[in-house]
């Protein structure tokens, strides 16, 4: 904390006017002991300040001037007065933000009703609306205006899961950990199947199947070796992964990358995500107006990430082998996650015949309207799926009761919460904070990323609590379809800012990797990027996310934007008690950033501690427990604190070169 009418030294900020030093009360000259007393306590307090001051220059980084050196005249934003709106200092903003987010913080209240009583929110779902309608009515009574639900889409059916249980009942009583894939079919009635390991990988081999599958329960998995861990559950970035964030080389190629990948992969090393070369404007090609099977989807035919099953082309073929042989359900092995934990995907779409836009795969989602429909999709435990296949090769008669019920939802458009704090006299311009309020089926959606949501529902209260007046519109977006690839965000960026006019035609949407796509792809592959600007577009100054798990702020990635260290470089210093005070070059993808990036806005997304991150993502233990409430306290008052600096600069941040000139290209 900052002592009152004193700014430290290594707290300023460029883009506030300085404050000067409170100074030392003049001698009493009617009392000459007391008068030599002050003078010789004064002059050890500034020989005490003087070496605090001279140690903080010391830990500046090389080439970055000294918070006490004069500031030379410049035209960067950061170099400029805060005009006519407020006098706050920097450190009072900050101080006041510590102590509302950290005394009267409703983090806890807020994480906890919208995982605990409204739950999972998958996409297109009664539970997803409901949270647009929560956050909605909450922002409004902490005085936001404009807080309203807008409508994206057509993204497609919505998905309920009303009621599942699953048990093994011969050779023995066997309750099973399991859960239906999202937006998988159900059952008219109970079923019981004999189970069957569908151990196949020939055409020989599939051969021996044929006509006895039909009304069984098949398993269409390899089973998934187990091995014993030793590394921690839950990791925080140390000084030495932060180091090497710190020095990574700015980003050189246009290979996308997702970084949860990263984090799931380094969580158990404590490994940092590793720095990655994404272009996120080359990644996303367009930022059209989202189309219903525009996606991407989490399923056992997803690359291969570590400390999951070996990845095969065979599950898939398994799947539409069982589908055409009449099998009554499918069971996979869960790719990720032991000890019970199930990572809960999506269904995958298999049509009654090969070719055409219903043959078998992938890219065919199944919420899309014209997805036809087929046998449940069940996900087992690794260590149960695990069982049945040692039973079943042991030479048991194995039998299954299942019953899943599930209901599609007829309303095709989707949804996304948007509020605004008004600014001052740049009230037209605006500064974005956001993060997706759609989750997988599975859990309750704590980590990804109700935590990125009640992030963000704290910063603009925290905001508004302190009646802080920006001179930008600061405005909360939270968005659905981002589990989907973007959608929700896409959508909104497309509509308020921007897109770029190559997007591909809906026939290649719904059917890409189909043979009639070929030519629609040759016809638009040379096709050269123009960008649709909206009315928003120039007045955007800035949207910050957060969705890399529950773990506090540790710093920002740049997202290639070097003009923006200096600056972030002076916003980090006053936080850097909070831990938060990393800047890398790297850039991260995978998340909604990449919706305003894509367009030439600076997008950006915080550096965050993984905690449990890797081990519960995508799964059923992604809930409330797995979070720390002092993690997101922090992260609120780090987010507040940028989005309130950026909306009191005298001109938008400085933004990347846009290629748009530049060719369209295609992986």
């Amino acid at each position: 904390m900052i002592a009152a009418g004193k700014v430290a030294s290594d707290q300023r900020c460029p883009c506030f006017a300085s404050e000067p030093r409170v100074t030392n009360p003049p001698v009493n000259r009617f009392r000459l002991t007391s008068a030599l007393l002050l003078a010789f306590a004064t002059s050890l307090g500034l020989a005490v300040e003087g070496r605090s001051n001279s140690a903080d220059r010391e830990r500046e980084p090389t080439g970055m001037p000294s918070a006490d050196a004069p500031t030379p005249a410049t035209n960067s934003p950061a170099s400029r007065s805060r005009g006519p709106a407020t006098n706050e200092s920097p450190a009072s903003v900050i101080a006041r933000l510590r102590d509302e987010g950290t005394n009267r913080s409703q983090i806890a209240d807020l994480f906890g009703y919208l995982t605990d009583v409204i739950g999972p929110r998958l996409t297109g779902s009664p539970n997803c609306r409901r949270a647009n309608e929560w956050t909605r009515d909450k922002l409004t009574s902490w005085g936001l205006t404009n807080a309203q639900i807008e409508a994206w889409g057509p993204f497609g059916r919505g998905w309920s899961l009303k009621r599942f249980s699953a048990q093994v009942i011969e050779p023995q009583a066997i309750p099973l950990i399991a859960w239906p894939k999202a937006w998988s079919c159900g059952s008219e009635r109970p079923l019981e199947g004999e189970a069957v390991y569908l151990d196949a990988r020939t055409d020989a081999e599939f051969e021996q199947f044929k006509g006895k599958l039909k009304g069984c329960i098949v398993l269409i998995s390899v089973p998934r070796e187990l091995p014993v861990h030793f590394e921690p559950l839950a990791t925080r970035l140390d000084e030495t992964n932060l180091l090497r964030l710190a020095n990574a080389a700015p980003p050189s190629s246009a290979r996308p990358f997702r970084p949860r990948d990263a984090v799931r992969r380094d969580a158990s090393t404590n490994r940092p995500a590793r720095p990655t070369t994404t272009n996120a404007v080359a990644a996303s090609r367009t930022n059209a107006p989202a189309r219903t099977n525009d996606s991407r989807a989490v399923s056992e035919t997803d690359p291969p990430r570590p400390s999951r099953g070996p990845r095969s082309s065979d599950a898939l073929s398994r799947l539409r082998f069982a589908v055409r042989e009449g099998a009554a359900a499918t069971v996979s092995v869960s790719s990720a996650g032991d000890g019970g934990t199930v990572l809960v995907g999506e269904a995958t779409v298999v049509g009654a015949a090969d070719g055409g836009t219903n043959r078998g795969s992938p890219f065919v989602r199944p919420w899309a309207t014209n997805a036809p429909p087929g046998p449940p999709q069940m996900v087992l435990a690794a260590e149960h799926y695990n069982r049945l296949i040692h039973l079943l090769q042991a030479g048991e008669k194995v039998r299954l009761a299942l019953e899943v019920q599930t209901q599609f939802h007829d309303d095709l458009m989707s949804y996304n919460t948007t509020a605004e704090i008004p600014g001052t006299d740049r009230k037209q311009e605006v500064v974005m904070l956001g993060a997706h309020l759609d989750s997988m089926a599975g859990g309750t959606g704590g980590a990804d990323n109700g935590a990125g949501v009640v992030v963000c529902l704290e910063a603009v209260r925290l905001l508004k609590a302190l009646d802080l007046k920006p001179r930008r519109t600061i405005r909360i977006g939270l968005w659905s379809g981002e589990e989907q690839g973007l959608l929700g965000s896409k959508a909104y960026v497309a509509r308020h800012f921007g897109y770029f006019t190559n997007r591909p035609p809906v026939t290649q949407l719904r059917s890409p990797r189909d043979a009639s796509e070929q030519p629609a792809r040759a016809q638009t592959s040379g096709t050269r990027r123009v960008l649709k600007r909206q009315r928003e577009y120039e007045r955007c100054s800035a949207y910050y996310n957060l969705d890399n798990g529950a773990g506090r702020i540790r710093g920002i990635y740049l997202q290639g934007n070097e003009a923006l260290r200096p600056i972030f470089r002076a916003w980090l210093e006053p936080l850097r008690e909070l831990g938060a005070e990393t800047i890398t070059a790297s850039n991260t993808g995978g998340t909604d950033h990449l919706s305003f990036d894509a367009i030439g806005l600076p997008g950006f997304q915080f550096l965050q501690d993984p905690v449990e991150y890797g081990r519960t993502y995508h799964t059923t233990m992604d809930v409330r427990e797995r979070a720390l409430v002092a993690d997101l306290q922090q992260a609120a008052i780090v987010m507040a604190a940028f989005v309130y600096q950026t909306a009191m600069l005298d001109e938008t941040l400085p933004r990347k070169p846009l290629p748009e000139e530049a060719p369209s290209r295609r992986p």
